[in-house]
């Protein structure tokens, strides 16, 4: 029997999360500090709204685009966040997570062999995505001495007559690090003078601590050739409704839209309307949990510093990537050593592309306590290998 796997998808590794995460499964005791998902559970008002819409029995299709209440919502969200008006109509698409919004700008920009620049470390899905769109992705690294913010020269330096598209991602996943304006600011000048389409994932806008976060739309000229990807999966702790969106120009988004047709129908509704009802009504909340991320930050840097892992200081989402060359180990090496001698697990930074090499993400989105027993027993560890 012949092999009826396509060679795009053969030449795709599994993701380098997984194997950690069936490892821990089979024992017992384990900190997990791996999965990047809210303890949190998603806030009351929004809960009370999902099971109000499925007791009137909201458990139909929506528009292909998401309800005009939801569309509505979001529009008036970025808006008051972020001063940028988008059209409800034709500049929102509602989608399942941010994750089928990537699947679909890619799909619906790239041709065969076409061009997409992919800093790294980055969110695991990124250069996948763009090879199974027949794409290929042109991974460029980041590097802690610079926070691991990409640079408009090192953007610049691989661009060739194939690329169609810069893909970023801040704040960003695994490192934290956020973009400065400035930066910002270069990458929009290479796509400008290249006339290039940015793809800006903002899933973890509302997650940042201290510093400012740029919405990169609203940078001079970029309107017209950005499409942002954001959700509610991450600040409003909603991973398991899968809820997503994308902004854009009204053509790109039409063109999301009919894969989005044809491959998903549409996002789940109960969701829609939950999010639609209580948008406005949670930014307490929202708040709340920004600010027990923060305070969990500031434990786990200050406590991988005074172990000798040295840590950037992380302004985003909610990982920190400390270096283990401290310890002697490689990335991998030391991921492995750690779950099996002290029940704590977290991911080595090449799951994240090369240059996340002697790194590893730890996630701060789990309890403060749990926090401090994780770095007591890492000081364990290093105690042996450090």
């Amino acid at each position: 029997m012949r092999d009826f796997i396509s060679e795009r998808v053969r030449i795709v590794p599994p993701s380098g999360i997984r194997k950690f995460f069936d490892i821990s499964a089979t024992m017992t005791d384990v900190i997990s500090l791996g999965i990047g998902e809210p303890d949190f559970v998603t806030p009351q008002p929004i809960i009370h709204a999902g099971i109000r819409a499925l007791e009137a029995g909201h458990t139909h299709y929506t528009s292909n685009s998401g309800t005009v209440e939801l569309r509505q919502a979001i529009a008036r969200y970025i808006e008051r966040l972020y001063g940028i008006h988008y059209d409800p109509e034709s500049e929102i698409l509602v989608t399942v997570g941010v994750s089928e919004a990537l699947y679909l700008v890619m799909n619906a920009i790239l041709d065969p062999g076409d061009e997409v620049i992919v800093p790294q470390p980055s969110f695991v899905a990124y250069a996948p995505e763009v090879t199974f769109a027949g794409g290929v992705p042109v991974v460029i690294d980041t590097f802690v001495e610079e926070e691991f913010q990409v640079t408009g020269a090192a953007v610049e330096a691989a661009v060739t007559p194939r690329t169609k598209a810069i893909l970023i991602g801040y704040p960003n996943n695994p490192t934290g690090a956020v973009m400065s304006r400035e930066r910002l600011l270069e990458i929009a000048a290479v796509a400008e003078r290249h006339d290039l389409l940015v793809i800006s994932d903002e899933i973890y806008d509302r997650l940042v601590y201290g510093v400012e976060h740029v919405h990169f739309a609203t940078l001079p000229g970029m309107r017209p050739r950005t499409v942002v990807l954001g959700g509610f999966s991450k600040s409003h702790a909603m991973t398991g409704w899968r809820l997503g969106y994308a902004l854009g120009p009204a053509e790109l988004i039409a063109a999301m839209r009919k894969i989005h047709q044809y491959t998903i129908m549409s996002a789940p509704t109960v969701a829609q309307i939950a999010v639609a009802e209580t948008l406005d009504q949670v930014e307490e909340e929202v708040e709340r949990m920004r600010a027990e991320y923060d305070r969990r930050r500031r434990l786990m840097v200050d406590g991988f510093n005074s172990l000798g892992l040295r840590c950037f200081e992380p302004r985003g989402a909610f990982y920190a990537f400390p270096s283990v060359s401290a310890s002697g180990l490689d990335e991998e090496t030391f991921a492995e050593a750690l779950l099996r001698e002290e029940r704590v697990a977290v991911i080595p930074g090449t799951a994240f592309g090369a240059s996340g090499a002697g790194f590893v993400r730890a996630c701060y989105a789990t309890a403060y306590e749990k926090i401090e027993e994780a770095l007591e027993r890492i000081q364990r560890f290093m105690q042996r290998h450090g």
